[in-house]
């Protein structure tokens, strides 16, 4: 039984020791200013209640201005949240909405509707932290309404 509560410590103190190190190891951030030019708010000036809405509930995955949460310090959630930034990004970015072209716009706007109407958006992972993205029914029609209408 002593053999195996040392081994045990031994193993808890190793794991220790690497989940330190690894706190040394951080991802590279996705911050960068706003750009008018290009920010989807800017360039469409939505009704104030769809603009709260895309800040609580898309800006934080989908923009160069997330809001990092204290857990945002934690490897390895940090990696796996920029991870998931990153690759949100490159489905549908906000800040680069005056930077491509009419039919991207479209497709994403498109998209979003898809998303945000079958209730794959915001997704669940990031409602469980964000209570304020929780979308009620009436919210995500005033959203879909809001993107189908970009898409014209």
């Amino acid at each position: 039984m002593t053999y195996f509560v040392t081994m045990l410590r031994k193993a808890v103190l190793i794991l220790l020791g690497v989940l330190v190190i690894a706190q040394s190891i951080r991802p590279a951030r996705t911050e960068e200013p706003l750009d008018p030019a290009a920010d989807l708010i800017a360039l469409t000036k939505p009704s104030a209640e769809v603009e709260h809405l895309l800040r609580v509930a898309c800006y934080d995955c989908h923009s160069g201005q997330p809001r990092y949460p204290w857990y945002m310090n934690i490897t390895p959630v940090n990696w796996w949240m920029q991870g998931h930034i990153n690759e949100s990004r490159e489905h549908f970015d906000v800040s680069a909405w005056g930077r491509v072209s009419g039919e991207k716009r479209a497709h994403w706007a498109e998209e979003a509707v898809e998303m945000v109407g079958e209730e794959e958006m915001p997704l669940p992972s990031y409602t469980w932290t964000h209570g304020d993205a929780r979308l009620t029914e009436e919210q995500r029609l005033l959203l879909t309404n809001y993107f189908s209408a970009l898409m014209r």
